[in-house]
């Protein structure tokens, strides 16, 4: 497994890490299908509105995150990087501008480890969104295992 598309430092890194109890298919097909992953995307009170995911590398995903209160915040994103199933790699094109490389780790036929790797140009970048997104993630991560939780039963 490949992780080091983006070279990087620590300190440019926001880095969330979650062992989930759910096979590694399920949990990459969470990640990569639209239909599940609208579900989950974002922290938690947030919708999704996808315009374009094209996955594959060099397709596009496109999308909208409505806020819970209110906001609708566009994201242009670009597949850098897949390999099923342990891969996602992409670079957004909105702000903030950052690199994504979701690794998915099959602990066991029904555990899986999910790294996720949000990648900034400087650690001054990564540092402004730091005190919001370690939590925000977490809360991602929650939405994620519900919606497997879902799947795993359909």
């Amino acid at each position: 497994m490949t992780t080091l598309i983006y070279p990087s430092t620590p300190e440019c890194e926001i880095v969330s890490i979650r062992i989930v109890n759910f096979p590694i298919e399920l949990v990459f097909t969470a990640w990569s299908d639209p239909n599940h992953l609208k579900n989950w995307w974002g922290p938690k009170g947030f919708t999704n509105t996808f315009n374009e995911h094209d996955f594959r590398v060099g397709g596009k995903w496109s999308f909208i995150m409505h806020g819970p209160d209110k906001g609708n915040y566009a994201n242009v994103c670009e597949f850098i990087k897949i390999e099923k199933p342990t891969l996602i790699a992409w670079k957004r094109y909105s702000k903030p501008l950052f690199k994504v490389v979701a690794t998915f780790e099959a602990m066991s036929d029904t555990n899986t480890k999910i790294i996720f790797r949000m990648i900034f140009d400087t650690p001054e970048e990564s540092d402004k969104l730091r005190p919001y997104v370690v939590d925000k993630n977490e809360e991602n991560f929650d939405r994620l295992e519900a919606e497997l939780t879902i799947m795993k039963t359909d």
